[in-house]
């Protein structure tokens, strides 16, 4: 109690000495240290973020209505001499008796040392905001331009200075707009035929429109959509420069009579300019160097070729076939110059992974034509990656793993990316080692092949469905990985086949041909080792009808798998009740599923819509959606080559039980920018796997879990669920899955962040051999088991990438009876924390 009442005391008086810290102590008595802004438009107060962002000083930020950061700032000496130089001084034989007692070398590494921090706090904190007449004046003429540019020609602003108490004030500004000016008659003046020609078939989609309120950034808008619709119709030297803007609103009653003028083409001469029409260019002819250096530019080429109108020269021997080259190249010879072809031919170009940034020079001629000659810098052939890293999992208490990488390029001679990369990694497993038991006991390695195709890798002729301008790519891999002492130990092989194309900027497409996947369990018998829980469950249960003595225990695996067999039989004992009987059987069941081996080969297609426009956009949406099929090609060849059956009837090929299931996910991310580094941020995820034919049940591999840094952060990892089942399984999983996220992200100073989030979602058993109703979801009804989890978490920005601590709190937890779920675990020593690395979503 005595402790309790101290931290209280301790906080408020910790409270009480930043309340009390002089926030004016370095405003000198001539001075004003701004303490509020506010901007009324008409009167009203007008708090968006494009209006305050207009007004040049704010004060000082605040935390929980203290400006913390300024308080810290006054707390630094003002110069740079620290408060150990006063210290130090003040005893003029303070000085010499340090020098003696240590020495002149360290005196000055302790005055170092102050002064460095004396400047931290300054660098940390926020110096007092003084109010400048000169920033307020250019304040005023910001919103003024504002809300000319904006069609409030006839708008006016002011401002009132109120000194409050102490040195201190606040800034009313106020801005009377009038009324706005709208858009009346819009004419052209264009002097070139080709240009009144083109602009015809542009008109339409023109930004600035009769009735439409003025904006200035409208105006540059078109402009800039003119050029660029004249430069991708041939017109070459064309630029905005040549676009203008006359506004008459002299007598219109606030409406704006609009002429566009575009002028004739200036030609520089040494003594003056001219003008004459704009003309069409074509490219007269494409020529590629496909080994060019700085070192090379004058030597004879050793080879050349043609190709589709393509003119392609080397200074050594080709190394690539030339559809490989045309295929990225866009600017075609004979067609109309455009600007996005040169574009899109540098970003192709890039995307082959073969060649340096390319240069491609422009030749013009007398006849309005065009050559074009681009200059590729090859990369080298082979290059060496090699990549470390240091983990710990619910598995390992340490982890160290090398990943060595070999890249080779144009494998094929057609741009081929082959990539060999190996893994190897040892562990300290967190069981209980014997003594002869090295202390890494934990052994993983494995080999990657991964082949990418800067095109489709078809038998079939694909250009007219997908076109070259969607960047194409075909990826092989295959893979194969083999672990000891990691759960039941494993070794899997995986294959895939898959396309990626880009219809645009904001749609890319996957789809994988083939996704085969096998995984062999080779230490079966450690089943109840890895899955505790499920043995201890099953030891009470042996203990409470006395199969074994109280102070005996069931061995593994041989005592636990034979009380199985004595408790379901046939026929089931009678010695267990029907709960403990139904207990026993689910543990049976989910044991059988986790060490059988598993045989997937399946077929995907997966979309992705990013409304993203760049990477620091914080208000858009993504939606991804996948569908995958899987079995369905072994099926119908099951009764073609005869395969056998496993004793459950189930088709076995290699003697492995292959999967058969339906699996889809769909997934929404929005994001609002509420503006001062404020945004709302929105997940949902639907996510259900459908077991039949050849399969009663979804492998592992493809199943769903809950809980965890990226999901419902109030559960570890695998801990949620399924449904209102009280499991205590390590690894909880399902085949369906409903999630939803909501999280408000701030800015508390600098680059720290802080969040306030809801997680609610779950998983459930449904349509599969599943047996526990509390698991298993019925309908609509079993929405009631929705987990709900809230919190609050902390983020820093390193720029590269952010550091996340989330700490979760059970809000709403269905293993707990009906009337009985809110608020039980609410509290810090229930709570989840979870470290991650970038946001969630």
């Amino acid at each position: 109690m005595k402790k309790h009442i101290s931290n209280k005391f301790l906080i408020a008086l910790c409270l009480g000495l930043l309340i009390s810290c002089n926030a004016v102590k370095r405003v000198e008595d001539d001075e004003y240290l701004l303490t509020k802004t506010s901007i009324k438009i008409n009167d009203k107060v007008d708090k968006r973020e494009t209006i305050e962002k207009l007004v040049i000083q704010h004060p000082n930020r605040k935390i929980v209505g203290i400006p913390l950061r300024l308080h810290i700032y006054n707390s630094a000496r003002p110069n740079k001499d620290s408060i150990f130089d006063a210290w130090l001084h003040k005893n003029p034989k303070r000085p010499e008796r340090l020098k003696n007692a240590f020495s002149q070398k360290q005196v000055d590494k302790l005055r170092a040392s102050s002064i460095g921090f004396n400047n931290w706090l300054k660098k940390t904190g926020e110096a007092p905001i003084i109010i400048d007449d000169k920033k307020t004046k250019k304040s005023l003429k910001l919103l003024e331009a504002y809300h000319i540019n904006n069609g409030w020609f006839d708008a006016e602003a002011s401002y009132e200075l109120q000194p409050t108490k102490n040195k201190r004030a606040e800034i009313d500004y106020s801005v009377k707009t009038g009324s706005a000016y709208m858009l009346d008659s819009i004419t052209t003046n264009i002097k070139s035929p080709v240009i009144k020609d083109i602009y015809k078939t542009i008109k339409n989609e023109s930004i600035i429109k009769p009735s439409q309120q003025y904006r200035t950034s409208n105006f540059d808008a078109e402009r800039e959509r003119i050029s660029n619709s004249l430069r991708n119709n041939g017109i070459y030297h064309f630029n905005q420069d040549y676009v203008s803007f006359q506004i008459d609103t002299i007598g219109t009653n606030k409406n704006v009579n609009v002429k566009l003028s575009i002028q004739d083409r200036a030609i520089r001469t040494p003594d003056s300019i001219r003008r004459e029409p704009f003309e069409v260019y074509n490219v007269k002819n494409v020529s590629i160097i496909t080994d060019y250096n700085y070192e090379n530019r004058n030597k004879p080429f050793q080879d050349s070729i043609s190709h589709n109108g393509y003119n392609l020269f080397s200074y050594g021997k080709m190394r690539y076939t030339p559809r490989t080259i045309t295929d990225a190249i866009f600017i075609t010879p004979g067609d109309v110059y455009r600007d996005k072809d040169v574009t899109r031919t540098y970003r192709h170009l890039k995307e082959l992974k073969t060649f340096k940034y390319p240069n491609i020079e422009v030749t013009e001629h007398l006849d309005n034509t065009l050559s074009d000659t681009i200059l590729l810098t090859p990369l080298k052939k082979f290059s060496l990656g090699f990549a470390a890293d240091v983990s710990q999992s619910n598995i390992q208490a340490i982890g160290l793993g090398v990943s060595p990488s070999l890249q080779i390029r144009n494998v094929f001679r057609g741009a081929e990316t082959l990539e060999i990369a190996g893994k190897g990694s040892i562990g300290a497993s967190k069981e209980g080692n014997r003594e002869s038991d090295a202390f890494f006991d934990i052994i993983e390695y494995g080999v990657d092949l991964r082949l990418s195709i800067p095109r489709f890798f078809s038998p079939f002729y694909t250009k007219h469905l997908i076109p070259k301008h969607m960047s194409p790519t075909t990826n092989i891999s295959l893979s194969t990985t083999s672990q000891t002492n990691i759960g039941l130990d494993k070794q899997t092989f995986s294959g895939i086949f898959n396309y990626n194309w880009y219809p645009n900027d904001k749609v890319s497409n996957r789809l994988d041909l083939f996704n085969i996947q096998y995984v062999r369990n080779l230490n079966i018998d450690r089943y109840f080792l890895v899955y505790n829980n499920s043995y201890q469950t099953l030891n009470n249960i042996a203990k409470d009808i006395n199969y074994i003595p109280s102070e005996d225990d069931l061995s593994i695996p041989d005592g636990a798998d034979e009380f199985i067999k004595f408790a379901l039989g046939p026929p089931p004992s009678e010695d267990l009740s029907q709960e403990q009987l139904l207990t026993v059987n689910g543990i049976n069941e989910r044991k059988t599923r986790l060490t059988e081996n598993n045989l997937i080969l399946s077929t995907s297609f997966g979309i992705t819509i990013d409304e993203r426009k760049n990477l620091f956009d914080e208000d858009f949406s993504i939606f991804r959606a996948r569908l995958e099929p899987a079995g369905n090609i072994l099926r119908a060849a099951s009764n073609l080559l005869n395969l056998p059956k496993d004793s459950s009837g189930r088709y076995t090929l290699f003697n492995v039980a292959y999967s058969q299931f339906v699996k889809t996910e769909l997934d929404y991310i929005k994001h609002w920018d509420l503006g001062k580094k404020n945004v709302l941020a929105m997940r949902s995820f639907f996510g259900i796997a459908i077991p039949y034919g050849n399969s009663n049940s979804i492998p592992f591999a493809k199943s769903f879990f809950a809980g965890g840094p990226n999901d419902n952060r109030a559960w570890s990892a695998y801990s949620l669920g399924p449904g209102s089942s009280k499991s205590n399984n390590e690894f909880n999983e399902a085949n369906m899955k409903i999630a939803l996220s909501v999280e408000q992200r701030f800015n508390i100073f600098d680059k720290f962040y802080g969040a306030v989030f809801v997680d609610a979602g779950n998983i459930w058993n449904v349509l599969d051999s599943a047996t526990d109703d509390k698991a298993i979801f019925n309908g609509f009804s079993d929405l009631k088991d929705i987990a709900v989890g809230s919190g609050i978490g902390f983020r820093y920005d390193f720029r590269f990438f952010v550091f996340r601590l989330d700490i979760g709190f059970k809000t709403y937890d269905p293993s707990y009876g009906e009337d009985n779920r809110w608020f039980n675990d609410y509290n810090f020593r229930n709570a989840v924390y979870n470290i991650g690395i970038n946001y969630p979503f």
